[in-house]
C-alpha cells in the first residue's frame, strides 16, 4: 500500500466529538468487518498495507500469524531483541508467502533489533506492537510520529503518563489505533454491554469483575547474558538489573514470560486481565472516556523473591454515578464481568453469556436503542480502518482510559488507603505520594 497523506490536526478533540466520532464509526460498520480482498482488488499490490510488527515472542508471534492470514495485509519486516525469535519469525513469513503469488512484489521479509529502524521506513503503512509493557509507549509514539497506524497490545502502558502521551500523540497525528481488548470485537460482550446501557436489568448499581493470580517465586540467581538476546535493549527504559532467564522469557519455548510478574516491567493481573474486564466494566457503564472518582484497595505481595507484583486482591471503585466497580482475583469474585441492577443482572466472560431474568439473552436492541459499536474480528476491523479512516472499536483514548482505571487500581494496592480521583485532570486530589506514582522515571537515554 502506498504511503497515504494525511492532515496533521491540532490535538483539540474533545470528549463530546470523540464519543460523536466513535457513534459514527460504528454506526458504519454494523456489516462484516473482515474486508474481503476483492474489495480492494485481491491482486492490487498497491491496496496492500505493509505491516512492520515489533515483538515476536509469545504474544507478537500469534499477532503475526494473524496478519499472515489478511489477504489485504502483507507483512515486510519483524523486529526483536532476541535474533533467535525474530529468525523464527522471518522464516515463518517467508514460507507462507512463497506459497502464494503476491505478484512478483514481495521482496522478502526484512529483520531489525531496534525498532527505531523499522518505523523509519517510507514503505511501512502499520505497525503491530507486541513488547513488555515497558516498551509499549515508546515504539508507539514513534511509530505515530512517523505516519504509521499502529496495533498495540494490552495493557496500553506501563504508567497513566505513559497513557496520556501515547493518546494525545496519536490523535495529533491522526493515525488509526487499535489496543488489542479483543473482547470489543466479541458478540456476547458486547451483547452484554448494550442490555446494561438500554436499561434492560434497570439502574445499575454493582459492577464486579473477577480474574486470576499469579504466583510469587523465590530469589534467581544472576545468568549469563544469552548471545541471541540484547539484553541492554530489552531492558530499555527500566531500571537496570542482573539477568536471570526467568527475568525475560523462556529461551528454548515460547511459554509464558517471568516479566509479566515483575513490577519493573509490568503490574502483574490488575493489568494483563484487568485490561480486558474493567474496559468491559466501561464500556458497559458508558464511561470510557471517564473514570473512578475513588479507589479503595487492599493486597498481598510477595515478602522476598524475583516475581513482586500482586497477589490476593480486592479494589473498589466509586464512579460519580454512585455505580461500585468491585475488582477482585477469582477466589472472591468469579472470572468475568456481573453487572447488577435494580431489575436483574447480565454475566459475560469468554465463550459464555448469562442473564437474570433468562429473557434478557433474547431481548432485542430496537432501532431508537443505543447500538454500540460492531466488530466481528479485532485485527480485521484494524485493517478496515486503515481503509476506511473510520474510528476502531478500541481506540487510544478508550485503552487509555481503560488502562488507567487498572493503574488507579495497582496504586492503591500498594498504598492500602482510600484515594480520590479526578478523571478529567487525571490527578489525585488527595494524595501527593499517588501523584507521584502515576508516572516513572526512564533509565537514560529513553525519555518520553
Amino acid at each position: 500500500m502506498k504511503s497515504r497523506s494525511r492532515t496533521k490536526k491540532a490535538n483539540t478533540l474533545t470528549r463530546r466529538e470523540f464519543l460523536r466520532a466513535t457513534a459514527v464509526a460504528g454506526a458504519a460498520l454494523l456489516g462484516p468487518t473482515i474486508v474481503p480482498a476483492s474489495v480492494f482488488g485481491a491482486n492490487a499490490p498497491s491496496e496492500r498495507i505493509n505491516v512492520g510488527c515489533i515483538g515476536v515472542g509469545r504474544m507478537g508471534l500469534g499477532d503475526l500469524k494473524e496478519a499472515l492470514g489478511f489477504k489485504q495485509a502483507q507483512v515486510v519486516a519483524v523486529c526483536d531483541v532476541d535474533s533467535n525469535r525474530v529468525k523464527h519469525a522471518q522464516k515463518l513469513v517467508e514460507e507462507k508467502y512463497s506459497t502464494q503469488s503476491r505478484n512478483g512484489t514481495y521482496k522478502g521479509c526484512a529483520t531489525y533489533k531496534d525498532f527505531r529502524e523499522l518505523v523509519a521506513r517510507d514503505d511501512i503503512d502499520a505497525v503491530m506492537v507486541a513488547t513488555p509493557d515497558q516498551w509499549h509507549a515508546l515504539p508507539a509514539i514513534a511509530a505515530a510520529k512517523a505516519g504509521k497506524d499502529i496495533f498495540l497490545q494490552k495493557p496500553l502502558t506501563l504508567t497513566v503518563q505513559e497513557g496520556r502521551v501515547l493518546s494525545d500523540t496519536v490523535r495529533r497525528y491522526n493515525r488509526i489505533f487499535q489496543v488489542g481488548s479483543q473482547q470489543r470485537s466479541d458478540s456476547r460482550f458486547r451483547q452484554a454491554c448494550e442490555l446494561v446501557r438500554n436499561g434492560r436489568i434497570g439502574k445499575l448499581h454493582t459492577v464486579k469483575v473477577g480474574f486470576g493470580i499469579d504466583p510469587p517465586t523465590g530469589p534467581q540467581p544472576p545468568m549469563p547474558i544469552p548471545e541471541n538476546l540484547d539484553y541492554e535493549m530489552w531492558l530499555g527504559p527500566a531500571p537496570w538489573a542482573a539477568y536471570t532467564e526467568k527475568r525475560v522469557h523462556p529461551q528454548n519455548s515460547y511459554e509464558r514470560p517471568g516479566w509479566l510478574r515483575i513490577s519493573d516491567y509490568g503490574s502483574g493481573m490488575i493489568t494483563g486481565w484487568g485490561s480486558h474486564h474493567n474496559d468491559i466494566a466501561q464500556w458497559g457503564m458508558g464511561t470510557e472516556f471517564s473514570g473512578p472518582a475513588e479507589i479503595e484497595a487492599q493486597a498481598e505481595y510477595p515478602k522476598d523473591g524475583l516475581w513482586d507484583v500482586h497477589g490476593a486482591f480486592r479494589i473498589e471503585y466509586t464512579y460519580a454515578s454512585g455505580v461500585k466497580v468491585i475488582c477482585a482475583d477469582s477466589r472472591k469474585n468469579k472470572q468475568g464481568v456481573v453487572f447488577e441492577g435494580t431489575e436483574g443482572w447480565v454475566y459475560v466472560k469468554r465463550g459464555h453469556l448469562d442473564a437474570n431474568p433468562k429473557s434478557l439473552l433474547t431481548s432485542a436492541i430496537g432501532p431508537d436503542e443505543l447500538h454500540l459499536y460492531k466488530s466481528n474480528h479485532h485485527k480485521g476491523n484494524f485493517l478496515e480502518c486503515i481503509k476506511s479512516q473510520a474510528e476502531t472499536a478500541a481506540p487510544v483514548e478508550v485503552g487509555h482510559r481503560s488502562c488507567t482505571v487498572c493503574l488507579l487500581g495497582e496504586i492503591a494496592m500498594r498504598l492500602g488507603r482510600k484515594l480520590k480521583w479526578d478523571p478529567e485532570r487525571e490527578q489525585f486530589t488527595n494524595d501527593a505520594e499517588a501523584n507521584r506514582m502515576v508516572s516513572r522515571p526512564m533509565r537514560s537515554p529513553w525519555h518520553l
